[in-house]
């Protein structure tokens, strides 16, 4: 047995992929839990890929090795088509229907994939799908969507709805609090059935 629970979060630069992991590891640290995470967000600032490792209650280094997470949050499709190869096989993925489609696929003139091809591709995943997007409109705004899915997402995190809740608050802006926990709350009863 590993000994930790181990949660990868990719997406797109600008989707709030690190502020998701931060609040999961303010959870941890309000529970009185281990948490170890890194991130990568090499070109982040220009529409490139994210990831960030978190690992609750692990004892060796902070990187989820490929085919070994529990949980995969991809904020985007193709994100997470991506880095499903992190999933161990009975892992479970939680992704945000829509794509971000960057700019050099237009300009190679290369193929993109449909939300079908995608799903198709993660047949072997145990997948959840949530219009993180719609969910967070409906919240207040657009920008809550990384909460949203937390939200989603918690029903597989093993920490306490109240510190996940507490963390969104102490870390999100003052002014988008009330927003952001409607959106937790929202995204939350959006993933019940996942």
């Amino acid at each position: 047995m590993k000994g930790s629970y181990d949660i990868m979060i990719v997406g797109i630069g600008g989707q709030g992929t690190i502020l998701a992991s931060n609040i999961l590891g303010e959870a941890c640290l309000i529970e009185g839990r281990s948490v170890r995470g890194a991130e990568t967000h090499g070109m982040a600032q220009r529409g490139g890929s994210v990831e960030s490792h978190v690992r609750i209650d692990g004892k060796f280094g902070p990187l989820v090795a490929p085919g070994t997470a529990d949980l995969l949050i991809g904020f985007d499709m193709l994100e997470g088509l991506r880095y499903s190869h992190f999933l161990k096989p009975e892992g479970r993925m939680v992704v945000s229907r829509g794509m971000v489609i960057p700019t050099s696929v237009f300009v190679q003139g290369l193929a993109i994939p449909s939300e079908e091809d995608i799903i198709g591709k993660l047949s072997w995943i145990d997948l959840c799908l949530i219009d993180a997007e719609g969910v967070a409109r409906e919240a207040g705004s657009v920008l809550a969507a990384n909460v949203v899915m937390l939200g989603a997402a918690s029903h597989h995190i093993p920490l306490a709805e109240e510190s996940l809740v507490c963390a969104v608050q102490r870390l999100v802006p003052q002014k988008t609090i009330e927003i952001n926990t409607r959106a937790f709350a929202m995204g939350r009863k959006a993933g019940e059935n996942c």
